[in-house]
């Protein structure tokens, strides 16, 4: 049993069953604790990651699934917090508890990667399945907004 990944740019050559759900691995083997645990079946978005570029819900992608895969967590996004999603939501005083931040992060990003100018309608779309207990809808979609003029 062996499953290799590149997770933020390092190879890793894991002894873990390929069914693990990802979130697992990087949480637990990799000890990257960024990406969160909330639902357990891919409905809220806190765990979502990035695999080759796409926004992913790691809680029930299977580590066997992503081998070979560039997997980015909130940790490699930009180690230094600088990424243009993540200062506007300094900017924009986002969180609230910061529990779902990550994955709204995430989500942003790649939203971001793909269509770089996005409409109200796109970023309400692209982060309609994260959930915010706190609803910090507003502070969110504003500092996606932000994010796509360069902050």
């Amino acid at each position: 049993m062996g499953v290799r990944l590149i997770v933020n740019g390092h190879e890793h050559d894991l002894d873990v069953p390929p069914e693990m759900p990802l979130l697992w691995v990087l949480r637990d083997v990799l000890g990257l604790t960024g990406t969160k645990y909330g639902c357990g079946i891919a409905a809220c978005g806190a765990c979502t990651v990035h695999v080759d570029g796409r926004a992913e819900r790691s809680c029930v992608l299977e580590v066997g699934s992503v081998a070979g895969k560039r997997v980015t967590t909130i940790e490699g996004l930009d180690p230094a917090g600088e990424h243009p999603v993540q200062r506007a939501w300094r900017e924009m005083n986002v969180p609230q508890c910061g529990f779902c931040q990550t994955g709204q992060i995430m989500q942003a990003a790649a939203l971001l990667a793909e269509n770089p100018k996005p409409s109200d309608e796109d970023i309400v779309q692209a982060l309609d399945g994260n959930i915010c207990r706190c609803g910090c809808y507003e502070r969110i979609h504003a500092a996606v907004r932000l994010a796509a003029t360069g902050v």
